[in-house]
């Protein structure tokens, strides 16, 4: 059993919820039920798409510095692709994921938010890096994830200066791909998700690997990547589904099973 994340599911949209009073600091256990919860939501077949909410007043505002505080470099060297991976845990989940973020997204916050596919966000929302601060950059993904979202020039920046952009300059730069009201971020969210639960899951998760796969090599073998894993899909039950309910009844009319 999990302490402070939790994995709720209704009619396919599961829900990884954070929640760990008052600003759901991650600390290393929260990293590590992360890590537990999204397992569970990739193997669960009830679940066909995530939503990750940290709560009405906070997604997350960082990683549990008074935990980190004391340690020196021997403490971290052994920790630190640990917490890589926790923060990073929602990237892992093969299927359609959408991050609602309300209120603050910082530090290790914004780098859970950044492991989803999309992100929606109140315009209460206030997201950076502001790990400069305390002497330190933000190590649990962000300045791979953001880099590869934004460019290098704009994370740089959020990281260098360490300051906060509200959730109109969020979306300018493309840090999120929405802006709801705070009290609709989650409705909207699900709603997002909802879309994709009944649909070929292989393929998602097939071009949600051949996506991610693609953006860390070259053109060439991001290609071969693709060509490997679109022939993988032709063994499947929805795309033989699909295929022939397009012939027969035009687009949009197959009913997919996710096998």
């Amino acid at each position: 059993m999990t302490e402070f994340v939790s994995l709720s599911v209704d009619e396919g949209v599961g829900t990884i919820r954070i929640d760990r009073p008052p600003m759901n600091a991650l600390n290393r256990q929260i990293q590590g039920e992360l890590l537990e919860v999204a397992d569970e939501a990739t193997t669960r077949a009830d679940v066909r798409a995530v939503v990750v909410y940290g709560g009405e007043k906070t997604f997350a505002a960082g990683a549990d510095v008074k935990e980190m505080a004391s340690m020196s470099y021997s403490d971290m060297a052994p920790q630190a692709r640990k917490l890589s991976a926790g923060l990073g845990a929602i990237s892992t989940i093969p299927k359609p994921t959408v991050a609602a973020v309300t209120g603050y997204a910082l530090g290790g916050g914004l780098e859970v938010a950044l492991g989803a596919d999309r992100r929606i966000a109140g315009d209460n929302a206030k997201l950076g890096f502001p790990e400069i601060l305390l002497g330190i950059f933000p190590g649990g993904g962000g300045t791979q994830r953001a880099a590869r979202l934004i460019g290098a020039p704009r994370t740089k920046d959020l990281i260098y200066t360490g300051r906060m952009v509200g959730a109109e300059e969020a979306l300018a730069i493309g840090l999120v791909d929405e802006i709801v009201g705070a009290d609709e971020v989650y409705t909207r969210a699900v709603a997002w998700a909802a879309q994709f639960t009944t649909g070929p899951a292989l393929a998602y998760a097939a071009a949600k690997k051949a996506i991610d796969n693609g953006l860390d090599t070259d053109l060439r073998t991001g290609l071969d990547i693709e060509s490997e894993l679109f022939a993988g899909v032709f063994a499947s039950d929805d795309a033989s589904t699909g295929m022939a309910s397009f012939v027969e009844n035009g687009p949009g009319k197959a009913t997919f099973t996710g096998r």
